[in-house]
């Protein structure tokens, strides 16, 4: 019996942070935010690191609503593009070995987005994680938190509707 051994764990996490790291530079403005992601399977938390750029009222301080927004909207894409991504790896329809910018999925586009500001976002780190709620050929609806000390605390939460790429 010639049974192919499974390939290393370490291999498959290189992989798959490559992907991820493949569709994150696709967007220049997550870099000009300084947003990064932190992956653990399939989940996926931004990040955006504390900067003084980012404050909208130097009095509070408090962070600018538009980079909480932006934030929050990168957030839902990635974590969009992600899981649109990871089901194309996992289902074998994309070979991870051979992830670019010409052999990736494109985004979704926003066809709306809805802010709620719960709370004054501080100058330090926040954290958000998406949650796609409905994922379709043509439409898909994701729902993000942010928070920065507390996860039970959110200082901010989005709504998202978007147009899915054709699979061609």
């Amino acid at each position: 019996m010639n049974a192919q051994r499974p390939e290393p764990v370490q291999v498959v996490k290189e992989r798959r942070d490559r992907a991820l790291s493949a569709l994150v530079q696709g967007v220049p403005y997550i870099s000009f935010l300084g947003i990064v992601f932190d992956r653990k399977g399939d989940e996926l938390t931004a990040i955006l690191p504390y900067r003084e750029a980012h404050i909208g009222n130097p009095d509070l301080p408090a962070l600018h609503g538009g980079a909480t927004a932006s934030f929050l909207e990168v957030t839902a894409i990635i974590g969009l593009g992600w899981a649109i991504l990871w089901e194309e790896i996992e289902s074998g329809r994309i070979d991870p070995t051979t992830i670019g910018p010409a052999t990736l999925p494109r985004l979704p586009k926003t066809i709306d987005f809805t802010v709620d500001y719960l709370r004054t976002g501080l100058p330090r780190d926040a954290y958000a994680r998406a949650r796609v709620n409905r994922s379709g050929r043509r439409y898909a609806s994701v729902h993000v938190e942010a928070w920065q000390d507390n996860r039970a605390r959110l200082f901010a939460q989005a709504t998202g509707h978007f147009l899915m790429p054709s699979r061609d």
